[in-house]
């Protein structure tokens, strides 16, 4: 991403859970000029939105992040592929040696302590479990501590604030029991010296086991990251070759690639010939012939020849670049369940604080009311198992890493989902529209007649129509001028051209206004000086694959309708070839009643489409979906870009999107009801004088049953590449 003076990325410091993350987020959101903030805890990211006619202050954002405990810089310069690995593989491996340091840590004095508890007696066994729950206290607490410490000076509070409760009131219940015996009181009550230990050593464990199973998930965005090569080699101007790294390669440069090398850069091929693997960005396994004049693409791998190729992009501004950054957008992006979940987390800890309050209030009462001091301990231990088990961790990872890996395994088949709210809506799809030109059919239409009006030739109207449409870049228009083209016809230049579209072109030539035009009987109608010459048909042929793309949406329970500017026969024809419904043809759209057809669909719609006169239907649909060979204005209107030739990526991606959803809502099902049938449990003293450490474990394995229940998503994903089992699925 570049910043601007409405867009600013930022590298934020010292976020550990979801609640930091709502935390930065609400204090970005609260500096004047910020409508928007989306922040991604797994790169520590935030992408700050401003208003439209605003300029945001860089120094107000970081002061506000500051304040709330979390350092930031502006990141000025986007990060390369190779840069974003680094830093994405660095994270994880910090987050997991921390807590893995503290998990063997807190373990390692925990256990020992456990068994000369329960095993000796003797008054060094006491002293000895106050010095080594002391220890564990300063050493693997205080980042705990610290976390939550940031979180109050803030006036907030986040899921540590419960585990730092939790664990000091334990600590400091029973220093109070040590106190009193070093003082000869007698109170026969138990202390919970080793329990302190064991919250934070297992806690630690889990969140070792759930850094390790989050990279484990974030295994596919580092894959697509490694496909761009750190080096390519270049031509110096001696003609010699020399290891060059991508964030110095410009546009023009030329490129040696050796056969087993991957492609670095976008561009040309100006020498050679080769098989090259392009399934980084079009998901097709089968390798394709790439000559001199033809596009390669970075990241694909060079099978058998040698290429020299001309770059045609800068080194950090390649395809996989492009991918790397919709993907990680996408990844720091929320559906709107996560908003939900998020809305939740946000009062779940001060709840959690008052029934843990409660709690102790309700056992205090019962203690007074008994006279039994005992009865007051339990309360204590049912307050911190309360605090314990209450940690939102799950709910806050629910929705996030099952996005995060449904949005990579997607790119891995050459989708691009631009935001997690897309990969929500593409698997509520009822309903897919398809353009017909371009997208349903390969988009390169050829003249298969010419009628000539009285007192003109077939010649001239086709000499006349290709000069008009010379400019233009619709799939008629090229099939018109490749037809004059190859009957070799002088084609006099154009002036005043202009397009409007769903309706033809016109321009003059020689002083003579010729039109192009849509025609009810042929594919266009030729006018010169307002009067009709003639008129050109041309014919497409379906898009291979199309048929089979659309069956596949018919078992997956999805309706399929066409949208298009062509005549109703034309239309027919083609949708008759690829398996679509007569009455679901809808022909001779203008993009107005595109769009407006759109607007009218009663059922969730997903809209794909290629071209200009597409645009403005793909915004109106719930969905929209551009073909990667489309134009540029219909790709920035779209929130799903697929290979161009490959309409089955559309079913698939509405698989992938419906088992993404089906993770999701399994996540916040273990989540949810965790955390609401063990926090009355806790409350009421049902796990015992060891219910703290019964909390930390369940704590511990809800937080793995979701990153785990993630990283089967990811399992499953990968199989979608083999023969379909469920095409219904």
């Amino acid at each position: 991403m570049t910043n601007t003076n409405n867009t600013l990325e930022l590298q934020i410091q010292d976020m550990h859970c979801a609640s930091c993350v709502g935390a930065v987020e609400k204090a970005l959101e609260a500096v004047p000029g910020v409508s928007s903030a989306q922040v991604d805890l797994q790169q520590g990211r935030a992408t700050v939105q401003g208003e439209a006619d605003g300029q945001l202050d860089r120094d107000a954002l970081l002061e506000a992040v500051a304040a709330k405990g979390y350092p930031g810089e502006v990141v000025d310069q986007p990060l390369t592929p190779v840069a974003l690995r680094s830093d994405l593989e660095k994270r994880q491996h910090d987050a997991a040696h921390r807590w893995k340091w503290r998990a063997v840590l807190g373990l390692s004095i925990w256990v020992p302590l456990e068994i000369i508890h329960w095993t000796l007696e003797g008054d060094w066994v006491l002293w000895l479990l106050f010095l080594g729950s002391t220890t564990a206290v300063i050493l693997v607490g205080s980042g705990f501590f610290m976390s939550a410490y940031q979180a109050a000076r803030a006036r907030s509070t986040n899921m540590d604030t419960l585990v730092s409760i939790g664990v000091l009131t334990a600590w400091i219940y029973s220093l109070v029991l040590f106190i009193l015996w070093l003082a000869d009181v007698a109170h026969g009550q138990m202390t919970y010296f080793a329990e302190a230990v064991a919250l934070l050593g297992i806690i630690s464990l889990g969140h070792w086991l759930e850094a390790r199973s989050s990279a484990q998930a974030g295994s596919a965005v580092r894959a697509l990251l490694e496909l761009q090569p750190e080096h390519a080699e270049r031509y110096e101007p001696d003609g010699s070759t020399r290891e060059t790294p991508i964030t110095e390669i410009r546009e023009g440069d030329r490129l040696l690639v050796r056969p087993g090398a991957r492609v670095a850069v976008d561009g040309i091929v100006v020498e050679g010939e080769s098989e090259l693997d392009e399934s980084v960005v079009t998901g097709e396994p089968l390798p394709v012939i790439r000559r001199t004049g033809e596009p390669v693409i970075a990241g694909s791998m060079n099978t058998t020849g040698r290429l020299v190729i001309e770059a045609s992009v800068a080194g950090t501004a390649t395809t996989v670049a492009r991918i790397a950054t919709l993907v990680t957008k996408a990844m720091a992006s929320k559906a709107n369940v996560q908003r939900l979940a998020d809305k939740v987390s946000s009062i779940f800890v001060p709840a959690v604080l008052g029934i843990a309050m409660l709690t102790i209030i309700g056992w205090s009462i019962a203690a007074i009311t008994q006279d039994d001091i005992a009865i007051f301990q339990e309360g204590v231990i049912a307050a911190v198992t309360v605090l314990v088990i209450s940690c939102p961790c799950a709910l806050g990872l629910a929705t996030p890493m099952a996005i995060m890996v449904g949005t990579s395994e997607a790119a891995r088949n050459g989708i691009l989902v631009k935001s997690a709210a897309a990969m929500e809506q593409a698997g509520l799809t009822e309903t897919v529209i398809f353009d017909k030109t371009g997208t349903l059919t390969i988009g390169r239409p050829t003249v298969t007649s010419i009628n000539a009006d009285p007192g003109n030739d077939e010649e001239q109207v086709l000499r006349l129509a290709a000069a008009v449409e010379t400019p233009s870049e619709h799939p008629i228009a090229r099939a018109i001028v490749t037809a004059a083209i190859e009957r070799e016809l002088d084609l006099a230049p154009v002036t005043d051209f202009k397009s409007t579209a769903g309706q033809g072109v016109s321009g003059m030539l020689d002083g003579v206004k010729v039109e192009v035009l849509r025609d009810a009987t042929a594919s266009c109608r030729v006018n010169a000086d307002g009067k009709q010459i003639g008129t050109i048909t041309v014919a497409d042929e379906a898009r291979p694959g199309a048929r089979e793309a659309i069956t596949r949406l018919h078992q997956q329970n999805v309706s399929v309708s066409m949208l298009s500017g062509d005549r109703q026969g034309p239309a027919e024809e083609i949708a008759n070839i690829v398996g679509i419904a007569r009455e679901d043809v809808h022909a001779e759209q203008t993009p107005e009643s595109k769009n407006k057809w759109v607007e009218g669909c009663q059922s969730q719609t997903m809209m794909v489409g290629d071209g200009i006169n597409d645009a403005a239907a793909l915004a109106q649909a719930d969905l929209g979906v551009a073909m990667g060979n489309g134009t540029n204005i219909a790709i920035e209107a779209a929130d799903v870009i697929i290979p161009g030739d490959r309409l089955s990526s559309i079913p698939l991606t509405i698989r992938i999107a419906r088992m993404t959803r089906r993770a999701i809502r399994q996540n916040l099902f273990f989540a949810f009801f965790y955390n609401g049938s063990l926090i009355p449990v806790a409350a009421i003293g049902l796990l015992g004088v060891h219910g703290p450490v019964w909390a930390a474990i369940a704590m511990g394995l809800s937080d793995t049953t979701v990153v785990g229940n993630a990283v089967r998503l990811g399992w499953r994903l990968r199989r979608l590449n083999k023969p379909e089992s469920d095409p219904a699925a």
